[in-house]
C-alpha cells in the first residue's frame, strides 16, 4: 500500500511531507505543485507538510482533521464509502423548501449521526432539503463554522467524513437532499496558516476580514481551482445537492471571467456527468439579478440568491422593529412590495445606505430568490440571539409562515421555527487563543452598539454556556403553544404541495394589495387569496368571489357570505369556488 500526496507551495525552494512521523522531500512538478509516493500510507495516516524547513502544517486541501485545526492531517479513501443512494436524482430547487439548520445545536449531541435521529420529524414536516451551516473544519468544538481553516474536511467534533456521510446518505433515503454552506470569502483567523504555502490571499484588495482571498491576483489560477476544487467536492465526493455560498458581494474578482461564473460553469458540468440536479445559492446583500442571470446573458449564472429584503420588510411589519438596517424598511407597503418580487431595494433610494440601492430583478422566477422569516444570520446576530417569536405575538408568528409559505419564492426555515422555538440562537466560538477570544467578544458588542443595543448584555461568544443556550429544546414540541404552531407548519407545506398555484415562481402572477391604516394584507396566487391582518381590532373585508376558507390561524375567523371577518393579527388563506 502506498499514497501520492501532493501540495501546491509556488515560492517553496524545499518541501517535505511528514507522513507517519518520517520525513520525505518531495519532487517539485509543473505549476509550483509538489508531489512524493509514500511506501505504507493509506487512509487514516496522518501527515504535514514541511515548507523550507519550517514547522510542519497540516495539507490545505486536508480531507481530514480528526484533531482539529492544530492536528495532522488525514488521508481518506472517498470512494470506500457504501453509499445507498444510488436511485437519489437530486431536487430542482424551484417548488422546493428548504430547512436551514446547525449541526452543533439542532440536537444536545452536536453531531451528524444526531441529525439522522431527527429526519423523521423533517420528513413530517414535509420539507424538502437541510441547508447545514458550514462543516468545514473550524477552530475548536464549537462554532457557527464561518470562519474555517480547512475546507476540504467536514468537522471532527461533528463525526468527520463518514459522519457527513451517514447524514447525507440517510436524508436521500428520507426523501430529503443536503444543501451545504460553504464560505469562500475569507479564511479563518486561527489555524493552519495557509499563506505559508502560496499566495492564497492578496493586498490588492481588502474586506472585513482584511486582505481579500486572491482570485484576481498573482497566482489566482491555482487559488481558484482550491475553491472550485472544494465546491465539486462537496457535490461529488458527499453526494451534496447543491451550496450556499456565504456572502459573496466578499468576493473580489476583477478578472474577465468572475470566479462565481467560473464555479457556476463547473457545476453545471459535473451536474450533466453526474444526471442529478446540483445547484448553486448566493448569499448577498446587493440586490443584483446578474448572480442568476445566464452566462450567455453576461451572468453568473448561479441557480438561486438570497433575498435579505423580504425578511426586513417583514420582520419590520411584525415587530415595529427600526432600528440598524430596520430603519430603511416598516410601512406594510414596502412589505407588499416584498411578496411581489422580494428584493425591496430595486435601484431605489437607501436612507440607512445613504445611497440608491440594488436593481430591478428582470429576467428571474420567484424561485430563483430565497426568502425566511428567520434565519441563522438574523436571530444569531441580535444582541440576544431572539427568535421571532420573542418578539411578536403568536397570532402574527403565523401570518409570517403564511406569507412565506404561500409565496412565489424558495422559502427557507430556520431550526425550530416550526413549533415556534423559546431556545436562543446565539454567536459562540471556541478559539484556543485567548487574545483572539476577546476581541471577538469586544467586535461583537460594538457591533450591537451601532444597532443601539447595550453591549454589556451580548453574552461572551467563548462561553460555553453560551453555546448550550442556542441548542433546540426538542421537549417543547408535545406542549402548548409550540404544538400548535408545528401544525400550522405542516399544513401550510401540506397545502403548497396540493396547489400548483403556490409552488408557481412566476412573479407576473402575484398580485398584492395592503391597506396601511387598517392594517390589512392581501396576496392573489391563482384560485388562492391569502389574507391578513395586523390590526388591533377585528377587520372586515369584502371578497372578490365566491370562496371558502382552506385554512385559518385563528378559529375566530369567520366567512360571511362574500365578505371575511379576521380578529387582530390572523390570517386565512382562501379558494375561490365561484364568481
Amino acid at each position: 500500500m502506498s499514497h501520492t500526496f501532493t501540495l501546491w507551495a509556488p515560492l517553496a525552494e524545499q518541501v517535505d511531507c511528514v507522513a507517519a512521523h518520517h520525513p520525505q522531500a518531495m519532487e517539485r512538478v509543473d505549476h509550483g505543485w509538489w508531489r512524493c509516493t509514500v511506501a505504507d500510507a493509506g487512509p487514516g495516516t496522518r501527515y504535514r507538510f514541511a515548507v523550507d524547513g519550517s514547522p510542519p502544517l497540516a495539507d490545505p486541501r486536508s480531507p481530514s482533521q480528526p484533531l482539529g485545526v492544530s492536528g495532522p492531517s488525514e488521508v481518506v479513501d472517498h470512494g470506500a464509502f457504501a453509499w445507498g443512494d444510488r436511485g437519489w436524482r437530486g431536487l430542482p430547487l424551484a417548488g422546493a423548501v428548504l430547512y436551514e439548520l446547525h449541526v452543533g445545536t439542532f440536537t444536545a449531541a452536536g453531531t451528524f449521526d444526531a441529525v439522522i435521529e431527527r429526519l423523521p420529524h423533517l420528513v413530517e414536516l414535509g420539507i424538502d432539503a437541510i441547508e447545514l451551516l458550514p462543516v468545514a473544519e473550524f477552530s475548536g468544538d464549537r462554532g457557527w463554522g464561518y470562519d474555517g481553516v480547512y475546507l476540504f474536511a467536514p468537522h471532527h467534533a461533528y463525526g468527520g467524513p463518514d459522519g457527513l456521510r451517514r447524514l447525507v446518505d440517510a436524508a436521500h433515503g428520507a426523501g430529503i437532499g443536503v444543501v451545504m454552506d460553504v464560505v469562500y470569502n475569507h479564511f479563518g483567523p486561527q489555524g493552519g496558516d495557509i499563506c505559508r504555502f502560496g499566495p492564497y490571499l492578496t493586498d490588492r484588495h481588502t474586506t472585513n476580514w482584511g486582505d481579500a482571498v486572491n482570485f484576481d491576483d498573482a497566482g489566482s489560477d491555482e487559488v481558484r481551482a482550491f475553491v472550485v476544487d472544494n465546491a465539486l467536492m462537496w457535490l461529488r465526493d458527499y453526494h451534496c445537492d447543491g451550496l450556499r455560498l456565504d456572502a459573496v458581494h466578499a468576493i473580489v474578482d476583477q478578472s474577465a471571467t468572475h470566479v462565481l461564473e467560473q464555479l457556476g460553469g463547473a457545476v453545471d458540468a459535473l451536474a450533466a456527468h453526474v444526471r442529478r440536479h446540483l445547484f448553486l445559492i448566493a448569499e448577498s446583500d446587493r440586490n443584483d439579478p446578474r448572480l442568476v442571470h445566464s452566462r450567455d446573458a453576461g451572468g453568473y449564472g448561479l441557480d438561486a440568491a438570497w433575498a435579505d429584503d423580504w425578511h426586513h420588510a417583514l420582520h419590520a411589519v411584525m415587530t415595529g422593529d427600526e432600528s440598524g438596517y430596520y430603519a430603511d424598511f416598516g410601512p406594510l407597503t414596502m412589505l407588499a412590495k416584498a411578496l411581489r418580487q422580494a428584493w425591496v431595494y430595486d435601484g431605489s433610494w437607501s436612507a440607512h445606505r445613504r445611497r440608491v440601492h440594488g436593481r430591478r430583478p428582470t429576467a428571474i422566477s420567484g424561485g430563483q430568490l430565497v426568502v425566511s422569516t428567520q434565519n441563522h444570520d438574523q436571530v444569531g446576530n441580535r444582541a440576544l440571539g431572539e427568535r421571532l417569536g420573542a418578539l411578536t405575538t403568536t397570532g402574527r408568528l403565523k401570518v409570517a409562515a403564511a406569507l412565506l409559505l404561500t409565496g412565489p419564492f424558495t422559502p427557507m426555515l430556520f431550526q425550530g421555527e416550526e413549533w415556534a422555538a423559546a431556545t436562543a440562537f446565539q454567536y459562540f466560538t471556541h478559539h484556543d487563543d485567548p487574545d483572539l477570544g476577546r476581541a471577538v467578544c469586544q467586535g461583537r458588542r460594538q457591533e450591537f452598539a451601532d444597532f443601539g443595543w447595550d453591549p454589556d448584555t451580548v453574552p461572551d461568544p467563548q462561553d460555553v454556556a453560551t453555546f448550550e443556550r442556542s441548542k433546540l429544546d426538542w421537549s417543547e414540541l408535545s406542549s402548548p403553544p409550540h404544538d400548535a404552531m408545528l401544525a400550522w407548519y405542516r399544513d401550510l407545506i401540506a397545502l403548497r404541495r396540493r396547489v400548483p398555484a403556490l409552488s408557481d415562481p412566476r412573479l407576473d402572477a402575484v398580485e398584492v394589495a395592503c391597506d396601511e391604516a387598517a392594517g390589512w394584507l392581501t396576496v392573489r396566487r391563482g384560485p388562492i387569496t391569502v389574507m391578513a391582518s395586523v390590526a388591533a381590532t377585528e377587520l372586515r373585508l369584502d371578497l372578490a368571489g365566491v370562496m371558502r376558507v382552506v385554512l385559518a390561524s385563528a378559529p375566530s375567523v369567520r366567512l360571511h357570505a362574500r365578505a371575511l371577518a379576521l380578529p387582530p393579527d390572523s390570517v386565512a388563506i382562501l379558494q375561490q369556488t365561484g364568481p
